[in-house]
């Protein structure tokens, strides 16, 4: 049996206890990595998400439950997680909240919120982790866009306003850190993925607006949600995002920096 491809490593994923986070969290346990996992979740569901990944193979696995809003609280989750097992070596911001209304119309608290969670909350977290990713000469930020931090939609400002920032915050980290370590001891690389349509509970609201526009049909609010920005008419799955975070931490991944992957059937290449 060959020895996982990340053994050894240690990773952090902000709102991993469902959907695209646990399915990368899995993913990387798949492949040998300790896990640190992190929502705002019942405890039953931080149960749940530990057991899934110690299943899928993590050596070890811890969950934590900090408030990404308040930057004291993301200081006392790094200092947790980077204490755990003596630093990070990959660190995926994932987590991230949705509220969609017209700009004359956006609650102002609903846009600080929504900029703190999808936005600054990654800029703390690479604040912290990078330290001791450049000191060691391996680390990997994977920050967790979307098509709109791409291309606009109406009625998501401040989600869109996040995503972009992301984005951008991404490529100076990319720049920043791209002469660290060597090739041989894997670099340290900072990227987005941007997926577009994906299997989770955060587009469960735009589905149902659509599905009562059809008389209730969840199937036809998906169809429609589709056609109007997704060519090939399909959905992702939240494991299919995890590969692509896989495949970005790995060792012969050094000189893929900087870069925005979207995962999003053809919607941005329009």
């Amino acid at each position: 049996m060959s020895t996982p491809s990340l053994s050894g490593r240690t990773a952090l994923v902000t709102g991993s206890a469902q959907g695209i986070g646990l399915a990368i969290a899995e993913r990387l346990a798949q492949a040998g990595v300790r896990l640190v996992l992190h929502d705002l979740a019942k405890p039953e569901q931080g149960r749940a998400a530990l057991a899934a990944v110690r299943a899928a193979g993590a050596p070890d696995a811890l969950f934590l439950d900090h408030d990404l809003r308040e930057v004291v609280a993301i200081d006392r989750l790094m200092d947790q997680a980077l204490a755990w097992q003596g630093g990070l070596d990959i660190v995926v911001n994932n987590a991230g909240i949705q509220f969609t209304a017209a700009i004359v119309d956006m609650p102002p608290e609903r846009w600080d919120a929504i900029l703190a969670v999808n936005l600054s909350s990654a800029f703390h977290t690479m604040r912290r982790a990078l330290p001791g990713m450049l000191e060691r000469g391996f680390g990997r930020i994977v920050n967790i866009a979307s098509v709109h931090g791409v291309v606009a939609s109406a009625q998501k400002a401040p989600y869109v306003a996040a995503k972009f920032g992301l984005v951008g915050l991404t490529r100076v980290a990319a720049l920043e850190c791209a002469a660290a370590g060597s090739r041989d001891s894997g670099g340290v690389t900072a990227n987005c993925i941007a997926p577009g349509w994906t299997e989770t509970s955060l587009i469960q609201p735009q589905i149902q607006a659509r599905a009562e526009l059809h008389g209730g049909d969840r199937t036809e609010g998906i169809r429609d949600l589709l056609r109007e920005k997704q060519p090939s008419q399909r959905m992702s799955a939240p494991s299919e995002i995890g590969e692509v975070a896989a495949m970005l931490c790995q060792a012969w991944a050094h000189n893929i920096n900087g870069v925005t992957i979207p995962v999003d059937g053809g919607w941005t290449a329009q």
